[in-house]
């Protein structure tokens, strides 16, 4: 790997403007091609083989009447006044409405009855000739400027129902603009330099712009989650901003150390450049183990998601290295140069190179391990595993607490925010009709299947109407060949109420085997349950892949024990603190959270595909250097120290700029994107501060040489992939010379500073 690595960045660095000129016309390319040919995203919400699958299947077949999608226009008045006062003006936006595009059937809410009790608010009920899934963002906008001059005359005029809250797309906050703002700010202090700080924000933001264009052009073959351009962002800028600080501090660290700007680059590219293609490839596998769930949305989620950590991998290998090439010792100059350059002039030439060469190590404050703070704390913990150990585990597992009483359900039009008309017209229908008007159910009969038939659906009809959680139900209705019919229900509570569930469940408990019960509500219910159901399985794949990409890699079984162990406790702290800000409300103003909310259902999932491939990557980054430096000292308390002495300000930069991203997207107004950014956000703190600075140290204490172990036949048969080690500093003249040969044999142990704890 670190052949591979070395051998594309030496390429790129020996035709940066050819590098460069490829990744502008692959800009060029998607994006415009994006915009033409490019798909509309769609949630699949289906759970394959749920009832309210097959029942919907039954409908597209034999009742394609009944299987359209619906809307509803929902019109309303002040107190005190009624909805009839404006009937001309309401009537007339009813015609308008019936000539949106595939609008199949509209009800008139004088004529239909529907109104409310106290004559405030009506509603108009249409209905598509296309599946809900089906229909385009643009008939929604179609129906919105339909009901808008109804607004001119004082009535409210909104547009809801399932179809529309569907295809809603995910609005943005614009605070991510000031999580990048951050993220310059964070990278111009740890380097000291806007040049080299604008080199990572640069990359993020081209890899971003060719995943996000790919995402689009994957909706043309296939239905994509309106949640992945928001996510594959969030992740992307992340990733794509860190892989490239890794890169550009190994380059300064190399030429700090002596080595010239080519050599510097090449080693750069050759250690950390295969610590971040094993980084991202871990992301990318646990994103892509979303398809082991089964369901649609979420495999478009992991596999857009993926597209745009490719991007991010392959912009850190191939542009940076043209791009710092071209930028020469611009990269490896920080603020410290800018008093000294009257000196330096007055300088021969000689000593003048001699002095810079000098001053380059003071300004990448070049300082060996044991000056740095990070080395003596290291020592400072492994000096005291034991209290410190458990001191962290205790503080993660507190964390993890709230996590125990997680309830998950799906996100409904009344949990989006108030800016949106889908939600505005929920709450007028939850006021004026009662909130289970927006929890519809359909109950499907197969007349053709043994089990009830068409004389006793008036019979079926009384029990489901006698349940204490139904409202009401409407008339059947049968379709042409009068071998299907479909009984309307509406519950009394509303769509993500845990007794609509509860509710549901009663009624298939009642209803014949040739009948089903299908509707939005009942789909995210059957959804949440196979969530549920796939989750452990889920986790546990992603355990054992990563176990076994880690083992190869450190050549160790206990290393991807104590990671996998310690990525489950942070994640854990995570889970807790998203359901004690959303679940319980604790510090929701803080969130500009006005109401408790239910944590989205596939929020566990998609949290621990990410937060899994997050945190292997800085277990990657610090854990190769500790094996380097255990390579070398063949001390395990003192590898671990020195690798936190490099890594140290490295990490925590890398994570600080990682967490900014993530909390700007705590602004979005959608529920489901601020859950994951404060989670995502939560999680990188604590990996990075308490077990990246507390446990690791503790552990690998407490592990000692044990930490390093393989069994013999398994190192003879595992094959070798080297990230970080020591061969990769060697020139490539030296490494083209032994690629026949094993790993060379580690030095000679050197002897370990002594470490001073106060």
């Amino acid at each position: 790997m670190n052949r591979l690595t070395r051998r594309i960045g030496d390429a790129s660095t020996r035709r940066p403007w050819v590098t460069i000129a490829a990744w502008v016309a692959a800009l060029v390319l998607v994006l415009p091609l994006a915009g033409l040919v490019g798909g509309s995203f769609v949630d699949d919400l289906v759970a394959p083989g749920s009832q309210s699958e097959k029942a919907m299947e039954l409908l597209e077949e034999r009742f394609p009447e009944a299987s359209g999608g619906s809307a509803v226009a929902v019109f309303a008045v002040p107190e005190g006044e009624r909805i009839d006062r404006h009937r001309t003006a309401v009537e007339a936006a009813v015609g308008r409405v019936a000539e949106v595009e595939h609008v199949a059937t509209v009800t008139d809410p004088f004529a239909a009855g529907t109104v409310s009790p106290d004559g405030r608010i009506g509603y108009v009920q249409v209905a598509f000739d296309v599946p809900e899934m089906e229909v385009k963002p643009e008939q929604v906008d179609a129906l919105n400027d339909a009901i808008e001059p109804v607004r001119g005359d004082g009535v409210v005029a909104e547009i809801g129902g399932d179809a529309v809250f569907i295809n809603a797309e995910t609005p943005t906050s614009g605070a991510e603009a000031a999580g990048l703002l951050t993220a310059l700010v964070i990278l111009v202090v740890a380097f000291g330099t806007i040049v080299v700080a604008l080199v990572p924000i640069a990359l993020a933001l081209v890899a971003v712009a060719a995943g996000l264009g790919s995402i689009v052009l994957l909706a043309h073959a296939t239905d994509v989650s309106t949640a992945a351009p928001t996510i594959g962002a969030m992740i992307g800028l992340g990733v794509g901003i860190d892989y490239a600080l890794f890169i550009v501090a190994r380059c300064r660290e190399n030429r700090a150390a002596g080595q010239d700007n080519a050599t510097a680059l090449s080693n750069a590219m050759s250690s950390s450049g295969a610590a971040v293609l094993f980084a991202g490839g871990t992301v990318v596998v646990a994103m892509s183990a979303l398809a082991l769930t089964g369901l649609g949305f979420l495999t478009s989620i992991g596999l857009s998601t993926s597209l745009v950590v490719l991007f991010a991998v392959a912009t850190a290998l191939t542009l940076l290295p043209a791009l710092l090439s071209l930028l020469g010792d611009r990269i490896h100059k920080g603020r410290r140069h800018r008093g000294l350059r009257t000196r330096r002039a007055k300088k021969s030439k000689e000593s003048k190179e001699s002095k810079e060469s000098k001053e380059s190590e003071n300004t990448e404050n070049h300082k060996s391990p044991e000056q740095t703070a990070w080395w003596r704390f290291a020592h400072h913990v492994s000096g005291r595993p034991w209290p410190y150990l458990l001191a962290g585990s205790a503080v993660l597992l507190a964390l993890a607490i709230p996590a125990l009483r997680m309830e998950t359900g799906f996100p409904d039009a009344g949990n989006d925010a108030t800016s949106t008309t889908h939600r505005r017209a929920y709450d007028l229908l939850a006021e004026g009709f009662g909130p289970g008007f927006n929890a519809p159910l359909l109950i499907v009969a197969d007349l053709d299947s043994p089990g009830v038939d068409a004389a006793g659906i008036p019979e079926l009809a009384r029990r489901v109407a006698d349940d204490a959680g139904v409202a009401s139900i409407g008339e059947p209705r049968f379709s042409t060949a009068g071998d299907t019919v479909v009984l309307p229900v509406l519950p009394t509570t509303a769509p993500a109420d845990a007794a609509t569930s509860d509710t549901l469940e009663r009624i298939r408990g009642i209803i014949p085997d040739n009948v089903a019960v299908s509707g939005l509500t009942a789909m995210t219910d059957d959804l949440t349950r196979q969530l549920s159901d796939t989750l452990p399985v889920f986790i546990a794949a992603i355990l054992v892949v990563s176990f076994l990409l880690l083992m190869l890699v450190f050549r160790s079984v206990a290393v991807p024990l104590k990671a996998a162990v310690m990525n489950l406790l942070s994640i854990g702290g995570a889970y807790g603190v998203v359901v004690a800000v959303f679940q319980w409300g604790w510090l929701g103003g803080l969130f500009n959270l006005h109401e408790t909310i239910l944590i989205a259902s596939p929020l566990p999932t998609i949290f621990f595909a990410v937060l899994f491939g997050l945190s292997m990557d800085y277990e990657v980054f610090l854990l190769s250097r500790v094996r380097e430096e255990y390579d070398a000292t063949g001390d395990p308390t003192e590898s671990v120290a020195r690798g936190m002495a490099v890594t140290g300000r490295l990490i925590t930069s890398a994570a600080l700029i990682m967490t900014s991203v993530f909390l700007s997207f705590v602004a979005n107004p959608s529920p489901l994107v601020k859950m994951m950014g404060l989670g995502l956000a939560t999680a990188i703190v604590l990996d990075a501060t308490i077990v990246r600075m507390v446990l690791v140290p503790a552990s690998m204490a407490l592990l000692g040489r044990a930490a390093w172990w393989l069994p013999r036949p398994l190192d003879r048969r595992l094959p070798r992939i080297t990230v970080e080690t020591m061969e990769s500093e060697e020139s490539e003249d030296t490494v083209e010379s032994n690629e026949s040969d094993d790993l060379p044999p580690p030095p000679e142990p050197t002897p370990a500073p002594t470490a001073r704890i106060s």
